[in-house]
């Protein structure tokens, strides 16, 4: 296994999906207080679920050592996990905000 191959992947996740945003779909999406409170959201939710899925103590998911960080917060979760969830949720919005209909491009009835 690669040195770092869940970590490498979830970086290049996030950085792939910033740059989609910043340079190719403009949605604004990172300038929106609701995208915001929706990352918050669903960190809520994930940091509760990924705990107790990747706690060290009696650990459901397990990671090969040498495919990550080994930097965990909080609870045991790997830093990694935070980095696809954003990755995963925030390329769902933007392709949602993507296929919504602008204002001038709206049929008039």
């Amino acid at each position: 296994m690669i040195p770092w191959g869940y970590t490498v992947p979830a970086v290049l996740a996030v950085v792939a999906v910033v740059a989609a945003e910043l340079l190719v779909l403009r949605t604004g999406l990172f300038r929106s207080v609701a995208y915001w409170v929706t990352v918050v959201i669903v960190t809520g939710f994930q940091i509760p679920v990924d705990g107790w899925l990747t706690k060290l103590s009696a650990p459901i998911v397990r990671y090969a050592p040498e495919g990550i960080t080994g930097w965990r917060f909080p609870w045991d979760i790997p830093v990694e996990d935070f980095l696809f969830g954003f990755a995963l949720v925030t390329a769902v919005l933007l392709l949602w905000e993507r296929r919504k209909p602008h204002p001038d491009e709206q049929e008039t009835a």
